[in-house]
């Protein structure tokens, strides 16, 4: 019976296939019928015109929901193991965590139509003029942003034993080169200065594991990452302070709170009315999509590569907790268009689902940083 079963499949598949190609060739006879010039003829040029103009705006269109696709989560230790030819002999500590930042660089660049921030060509861009696709380009934003700040721990915290010790050369190199503007189009353009922190990445990457290279060095101390988390944290903070105000909503001023001596540069009013532009509100959303999808991947190569000291801080949980939180920000959204009804109404607000998880997330990390602090 099963073999029956399975030929029933075959069949059915068959015929699938045959009908997609009765389909296809149907459609590219009707297209050589429209081009012949006997069409030209009866249509006129200007009819004619209009037909390829629509014909272009369609193949447009496509392209573009193609392009709008957000690259799919990786096994950071297998990506890692992947990288390092098969020898698990090589993931020493830092290996997991800079493959890690390596792959997501080139993710983003190698997604479906490529990086897209600093396109001027449609469909990402109407010639520089207005944006045709401006939540990739978000996304985008979101997570370069992290791939920075991963940057600059592993530079100066990571890599480096003590405040006065010597920094990595190629991690000097690479840093810079991933703070490059992210939407220059040429002279040069942004993907050939992330590609140059790619490639200083790659060396520090290989020095890690040669033996004849002591100076390239990774270490697993609970205070360097907590500098990572200190800035995850303020980054956090920041975006669900954003995308709250997808709403409008009154805030007390807290600025100087907790500090009777504290000061500030200029006056602020003690009530704050905040409101995201509504055309800025898909913006804010996908930055923050980008962001969480970038450090939900860093986050797991810690956990491999900060195993011991986790484990000695009893802090392994709260990491983990973190983790499945910032994987729920995650879920393909269901709408084409980021909604933003009003709080208890009939639409749903995305903007706030997203703060449903991040700031939780955000407060987690907070406890993680005080287990990390402790003795």
């Amino acid at each position: 019976m099963a073999e029956n079963g399975n030929r029933g499949i075959k069949d059915r598949l068959r015929q699938a296939a045959a009908r997609l190609g009765q389909a296809i060739t149907a459609l590219l006879s009707r297209l050589r019928d429209v081009f012949s010039p006997s069409a030209w003829r009866d249509h006129g040029h200007g009819g004619m015109l209009c037909i390829v103009l629509l014909l272009l705006v369609v193949f447009l269109y496509f392209l573009g929901v193609y392009w709008s696709q957000e690259p799919d989560e990786f096994d950071v230790r297998q990506q890692a193991l992947a990288m390092a030819g098969g020898d698990e002999t090589r993931l020493v500590p830092g290996y997991v965590t800079t493959s890690t930042l390596i792959t997501i660089t080139r993710k983003v660049l190698n997604k479906p139509g490529g990086y897209l921030s600093n396109d001027r060509l449609p469909p990402a861009s109407l010639f520089g003029l207005y944006p045709m696709l401006d939540n990739i380009p978000n996304w985008e934003f979101g997570a370069v942003v992290m791939i920075r700040d991963t940057a600059r721990v592993l530079r100066n915290d990571f890599s480096r034993s003590q405040s006065q010790s010597l920094e990595d050369p190629d991690l000097a190199e690479a840093e810079p080169r991933f703070n490059f503007a992210n939407d220059s189009w040429l002279f040069p353009p942004t993907e050939r200065e992330y590609r140059k922190g790619i490639t200083h990445l790659q060396r520090y990457l290989d020095r890690l594991t040669d033996p004849a290279q002591p100076n390239a060095q990774f270490y697993t101390r609970a205070d360097n990452l907590n500098e990572l988390l200190a800035v995850v944290e303020k980054r956090l903070g920041g975006l669900s302070r954003r995308l709250n105000a997808s709403v409008e909503e009154l805030r007390v001023n807290t600025d100087l709170a907790g500090d009777p001596a504290a000061r500030q540069a200029t006056r602020a009013p003690g009530l704050i009315v905040a409101r995201t532009p509504w055309m800025q509100i898909d913006d804010v959303f996908y930055e923050s999509r980008g962001y969480v999808w970038a450090l939900l991947h860093v986050l797991k190569a810690v956990q491999v590569d900060f195993r011991e000291v986790l484990k000695k801080k009893n802090a392994e949980a709260s990491l983990q907790q973190v983790i499945r939180l910032l994987e729920q920000t995650q879920v393909e959204p269901s709408s084409p268009m980021v909604l933003n009804g009003d709080p208890m109404g009939w639409v749903a607000n995305y903007s706030k689902t997203m703060v449903s998880y991040i700031s939780p997330a955000n407060a987690a990390i907070i406890d993680l940083r005080s287990l990390l602090a402790k003795g």
